[in-house]
């Protein structure tokens, strides 16, 4: 599967949409493909819940063929899943997610919006997603969404009127727009915003249906389609050279870490949209009939029109800067229409059309990836004029300073200016990371405070270079992001963001770290120099009952991007207890808390996250028996290390290399999260895995999703097992145990129902719900309004040795620190030959 992924991102970076901050050069026809756009004045926007929800097939129609500006509103930015290609969760899956979301926008044409709802897991009803959202601050984002995007229309994903059936997340992204259509008009509605944006009345409100949402395609063809839209989604463009069902797939595959990588696929294919507000267009296969797109539906725009029009119509495609005069007439007149939402939207695509169509090339770049507020930096400009039109560059200026060049100078045409601007970053300047992760939040809500910023996909950019250029007397300002542009011997030229951090960050190896006696543990803690000859101290901050050997320890780093380890010694209580420690940089005065964590992938522009350092330190009296664990690594998760820390040897095991008697050196293996998912090889290796078994060992299967291997896992255990979708979504759910007198809950560990408190974000998922005899269900537990559920842990005595199946998500509490989970988790690890099934109690 690994393998897969990385061919096609090799596949993507073919295509050219990986490096993703490489400045934009269109090609004659993307210029008369932007200059289509320019001239159509409609707007769409897509709802739903998280990335990967989107309908790029749909997106990229109203985009490319229909002309239309069209939104993505996903209200999470995917926080609460899982990650195929790399070790990300939670916060910084969130983090990679919306720049995957950005990349499928640069493919797709569409933009990129935002609610401040957290993906806290999977939900099985609207009322709790709402109730854990906080429903009236993620509607007022909508509303705010709607206000500012100004849609004429609307189409969810969902379908508002089936709460229960699926996600709870899905639903509600459609109740939330279903209810938001109306209060967008509302001046009494979240009033508050009006100070800074404006009412907007959508015109129609659609559900973007399909066979899926009746059950069944011939339910689906004997459906009333009176209110339905049908759009061949299927078109080809002759001037993008690509089909639109070719660009969809293209735009879908960026969700690497979902494993979303698919074949493009060609020809005709209806979409459908069904109408829920507003009036049905007459002609059913547009959703924009009836509603003025011209330029004659803005006040003044008319003459605006009238020139476009007729470029749009004469383009010279092996000339394109002829049409350079009237394009700067068109940009004037456009200067002068007072609806201010058309003439900002419609000025910043038609000074991209005219920086294309002159063939202008404009850049600030660094020679460094980041500096510090109060730093230095040599930023490099190049402009070039690759036409013959007569253009004249004015100034360039870099905001946020007051450093600016006046060259005045005529750009000959394909002759290259080169420029240094050396900037003092001011020390006011706020550090790079996404914003939604400045302050804490709550499990259903990121903390935005800025109005301004909600919505927003990222940060934005902390410095822009203003380069303003003279055409033949008419004066117009570009606006570039400062980057940082270098190259790599194996990977080429290669452009990313420019950042600002601290002059250092530290972090912990290690995010949770387990006492499983009274004995003291050293503690590196890491600091990485951010800036140039750093002499300081830090201090470790611990809970009372917790000591440190060391208040402070110096240190000191005298080149930036090197990194110095200091040893602490903490000794935890005598007793058991859940704390947290937290490095605490003393430099120049200043103290700084904050780690660094990069995200890097091919088909991403480079993230820098800065988060508050910490490590969760847990005193916790386990006992174990056996030391050696074999550890089959399936989709990735932490599980490894999280043994590690309370005593076992880990060994990684390439299924390959399983053969007969290979495995009886261990005394327990662990198949990790999705093995068999994404293991094709395991299912010639199971009869290795249960002789190890018969022989007398312990073997633990966690959690697998249901009909992705064979015939529903037909030789998943050594006895027929059945898997389903049953999970629980509630993490504080009630836990009873069934078999009390069973090992599992009893040996090396006592567990009882406190063991499952602190649990976070679910009990478990994918449980089975049938299985054999043989077969001991150890738990019992379920979400609110329903039946309970029994699969979650199963045991089964097989030979000498125990086969054991767990939907438990222990792939997310070991990682958290959860004590009772590492008790459990010890259990089935120490589990005893010969252990025969109990009758339930």
């Amino acid at each position: 599967m690994r393998y897969l992924l990385a061919v096609f991102a090799g596949i993507l970076l073919s295509l050219n949409v990986t490096n993703a901050q490489k400045p934009v050069q269109q090609s004659s026809s993307e210029i008369y493909h932007s200059l289509e756009k320019l001239n159509f004045l409609g707007t769409a926007l897509y709802i739903a819940a998280h990335p990967d929800d989107e309908n790029t097939r749909l997106i990229s129609y109203l985009s490319n063929e229909t002309k239309a500006r069209t939104g993505y509103l996903s209200l999470t930015r995917g926080d609460g899943g899982q990650n195929l290609i790399g070790p990300e969760l939670r916060e910084l899956l969130g983090v990679l997610r919306t720049q995957e979301l950005l990349a499928a926008r640069r493919v797709d044409g569409g933009e990129q919006f935002f609610s401040r709802a957290n993906d806290f897991g999977y939900s099985k009803h609207p009322d709790e997603t709402l109730e854990i959202w906080n429903k009236e601050a993620v509607l007022g984002d909508v509303v705010w969404a709607i206000r500012n995007f100004k849609p004429d229309v609307i189409i969810n994903r969902f379908d508002h009127r089936s709460p229960g059936t699926t996600h709870g997340h899905h639903t509600s992204s459609a109740m939330l727009s279903f209810e938001a259509f109306d209060l967008a008009n509302d001046k009494s509605a979240y009033s508050d915003q009006l100070e800074l944006t404006e009412t907007w009345e959508p015109k129609r409100l659609f559900f973007n249906t399909s066979w899926w949402f009746y059950g069944s395609q011939e339910k689906f063809d004997a459906a009333d389609k009176s209110k339905m839209v049908n759009l061949d989604i299927g078109t080809y463009y002759p001037i993008l050279g690509k089909s639109n069902n070719e660009i969809a797939a293209l735009a879908s595959s960026q969700h690497l870490c979902q494993g979303f990588g698919r074949l493009s696929q060609r020809g005709t294919e209806n979409e459908y949209v069904e109408l829920l507000k507003g009036s049905m267009p007459k002609n059913s296969n547009d959703i924009f009939e009836g509603i003025d797109t011209s330029w004659s539906r803005v006040s003044g725009g008319k003459a605006v029109g009238d020139i476009l029009y007729v470029i749009e119509k004469n383009f010279d495609f092996s000339k394109p800067s002829k049409h350079l005069p009237q394009l700067i007439e068109a940009y004037e007149l456009l200067q002068k229409v007072d609806d201010d939402y058309w003439r900002e939207l419609k000025s910043k695509e038609l000074r991209n059309i005219i920086l294309n169509v002159g063939g202008l090339y404009l850049e600030a770049s660094t020679e460094t990836a980041f500096s510090n507020p109060g730093g230095k930096v040599k930023v490099n400009i190049e402009v070039i004029n690759r036409s013959s039109a007569n253009i004249v560059l004015k100034s360039v200026s870099i905001s946020s300073t007051e450093k600016e060049l006046k060259p005045s100078i005529v750009l000959k045409n394909n002759e290259k200016q080169n420029f240094e601007i050396d900037i003092d970053v001011p020390s006011n300047t706020n550090y790079t990371s996404p914003y939604w992760l400045k302050e804490k939040g709550s499990l259903g809500m990121y903390r935005v405070d800025n109005q301004k910023l909600i919505g927003k996909p990222e940060t934005p950019r902390a410095f822009l270079a203003n380069f303003e250029i003279d055409f033949n007397g008419k004066t117009l300002v570009f606006e570039k992001p400062v980057i940082y542009h270098y190259a790599k011997p194996d990977k080429g030229e290669l452009f990313q963001p420019f950042e600002i951090l601290p002059e250092a960050t530290a972090s912990f190896s290690d995010k949770v770290l387990i006492f499983a006696d009274g004995k003291p543990k050293n503690i590196p803690v890491t600091i990485k120099a951010h800036a140039d000859n750093l002499k300081g101290e830090l201090q470790l901050s611990h809970s009372k009952g917790w000591g440190v050997d060391a208040e402070s320890k110096s240190f000191e780093i005298a080149k930036k991007g090197d990194e110095q380890t200091l040893i602490f010694t903490l000794t935890p209580p005598a007793n058991e207890d859940e704390s947290y420690i937290s490095p605490i940089i003393k430099l120049n005065g200043k103290e700084i808390t904050k780690e660094l964590v990069t995200i890097a992938y091919d088909h991403i522009p480079t993230q820098s996250v800065l988060l508050p350092s910490e490590s969760k330190v847990v005193r916790l009296n386990i006992k174990k028996s056996g030391q050696h664990i074999g550890y089959i690594v399936g989709a990735g998760d932490e599980v490894p290390e999280s043994l590690r820390q309370i005593g076992y040897i880990v060994h990684t095991i390439d299924p390959s290399t399983i053969a007969k008697g290979s495995l009886d050196k261990y005394d327990a293996v662990v198949l990790g999260i999705r093995a068999y998912n994404v293991i094709d090889e395991l299912k010639f290796k199971q009869r290795y895995l249960f002789d190890y078994v018969e022989k007398g060992g312990n073997l633990v299967v966690q959690y697998n999703t249901a009909g992705r291997w064979g015939d529903q896992f037909e030789n998943l255990a050594p006895y027929p097992i059945t898997l389903s979708r049953d999970r629980v979504t509630d993490e504080n759910s009630a836990v009873e145990i069934l078999a009390k007198k069973h090992a599992m809950v009893n040996y090396p560990n006592k567990i009882d129902e406190d063991d499952f408190n602190g649990w976070v974000q679910e009990r478990g998922l994918y449980f089975p719900n049938e299985w054999s005899k043989e077969f001991t269900p150890v738990l019992s537990m379920s979400d609110k309004g329903e039946s309970t559920k029994k699969g979650s842990l199963l045991v089964a005595p097989y030979g000498k040795g125990n086969y054991i199946y767990t939907g438990l998500s222990f792939f997310r509490e070991l990682p958290a620190g959860v004590p009772g989970a590492y008790k459990l988790f010890a259990n089935m690890l120490s589990l005893e030959k010969n252990v025969q099934p109990t009758k339930l109690n």
